[in-house]
């Protein structure tokens, strides 16, 4: 499957939530994806708590309802005093947006789909709107809802959240001075690998399409540079925009003399059969086959006659450390398939006794307190619970999960985003100690 994104802008989202007392929203559904249908609807939002409906059209309005009572599929008239229709212009950034209440909470809505009485969205199984206002549902005026254009170009739904405000103390302790940071650069610039063969670490970073994987290259290029760096190539697309095997060297600076180790970046992770990066080149770029820019074939994996085949890989070829990038938005999509893929995966590494962290991108736009002041993000509930949730569904302990906020919009680097980035950048050169620490207990007589 593709990569699932929200189609809300920043500024949408901000005035959304607005209307949400500035609750995280969690995507659940998109309606491109998933179907422009109730049932499809049902399977993915039942029993979600509060959630809000966003519907999107050709004329550039954005419009939906927010009810507070978890879809049941029950086919009832459900009461719920605090659901509400909502709506807002595309372009009217400075309009608060239209909030009308039902004019009987007893009919908020129907539970059989996204029901409001006055407006049905995925009427009859298709991209429409049913519109009909009524004084006993929703009062409103069709023109200012929705400009009459009931065709959707999207539909979407989120979970509304309770970010659960922040912990009394931070539950890992972390220094954001300008001190801590020096410090982290000379701890990653004098760390050298304890075998005498291997001259960088070399990490492996995977994870779903869209997940961060390139993005964090930029920014630990951009720490050490001292500016931001867009060398690997990012953005949004429905597939993996990493398509060839890279390895990444970072160049010293006038910051640091030495640079450790080598970030190597894949295919994304997919879920269908023949899509994405496959299970047999994963295993051969761990086993140290794959060279720099071989071609994925996602139909087919490399063989042992291709050109980009290293058929004597040595200690120094191989992967060090595994590292799966998450995105912090998406930790309630990632589906069972998903799970299965990285559960495969991870058997593979456990065969070579190659150890494996989790890194969670995007933990600012995930939970807005941390998007506020990223020292938050080790006192953000959210963000612990998302990370304990990431840590159940693959099977690595809390530990091994480490939270990032990746360069994306930024034009200059900034000292928090650095001092997240290099810790990650510590508990991987600690995997990777580990890792030859055991080599080490192998070769040594009994």
């Amino acid at each position: 499957m593709s990569s699932i994104t929200s189609r809300l802008s920043e500024w949408q989202k901000k005035k959304l939530c607005s209307l949400l007392n500035h609750a995280n929203l969690s995507l659940l559904f998109k309606a491109s994806v998933h179907g422009y249908t109730p049932a499809a609807f049902n399977q993915k939002c039942m029993r979600q708590g509060p959630t809000v409906v966003v519907a999107y059209n050709n004329t550039g309005y954005v419009f939906g309802a927010y009810t507070s009572k978890d879809y049941a599929q029950t086919n009832r008239d459900i009461v719920d005093e605090k659901a509400f229709l909502f709506s807002f212009k595309d372009k009217s950034i400075k309009e608060d947006p239209m909030r009308v209440f039902s004019g009987n909470p007893q009919y908020a809505f129907t539970d059989s789909g996204p029901n409001f009485g006055s407006l049905v969205f995925l009427y009859n199984n298709t991209a429409t709107v049913q519109s009909n206002p009524r004084p006993d549902l929703y009062q409103f005026d069709p023109q200012q809802m929705h400009g009459n254009d009931l065709n959707l170009v999207e539909f979407e739904v989120y979970r509304v959240e309770d970010c659960g405000g922040l912990m009394e103390k931070p539950w890992r302790n972390i220094q954001w001075n300008a001190e801590r940071r020096k410090a982290l650069l000379s701890t990653i610039s004098e760390w050298k690998p304890s075998v005498s063969s291997v001259k960088q670490a070399r990490i492996l970073l995977v994870g779903p399409v869209g997940a961060g994987k390139s993005s964090f290259f930029n920014s630990i290029n951009s720490v050490f540079k001292g500016y931001v760096s867009t060398q690997a190539n990012t953005g949004t697309a429905g597939s993996s925009l990493t398509t060839q095997f890279r390895t990444y060297c970072i160049k010293p600076s006038s910051s640091v003399s030495h640079i450790p180790f080598t970030l190597c970046d894949t295919m994304g992770l997919e879920e269908g059969l023949n899509a994405g990066l496959d299970v047999d080149d994963f295993y051969n770029i761990l086993k140290g086959h794959i060279q720099d820019r071989y071609q994925f074939n996602s139909t087919m994996p490399i063989q042992s006659d291709a050109p980009y085949f290293n058929k004597s890989p040595g200690l120094k070829d191989k992967i060090h450390c595994v590292v799966y990038v998450i995105d912090a938005c998406k930790v309630k999509l990632l589906s069972d398939k998903m799970i299965d893929k990285i559960a495969a995966f991870r058997r593979k590494t456990n065969q070579l006794s190659v150890p494996q962290l989790v890194l969670i991108t995007k933990v600012d736009e995930a939970c807005p307190l941390v998007a506020e002041d990223l020292k938050n993000v080790y006192q953000s509930h959210y963000i612990n619970r998302m990370m304990q949730e990431v840590s159940a569904h693959l099977g690595v302990s809390l530990s091994a999960v480490v939270p990032v906020k990746n360069y994306s919009k930024e034009l200059d680097i900034e000292p928090q985003t650095d001092i997240l980035l290099l810790n990650a950048v510590i508990q991987m050169l600690r995997a990777v100690e580990g890792y030859f620490d055991d080599l080490d207990n192998l070769v040594k007589p009994l």
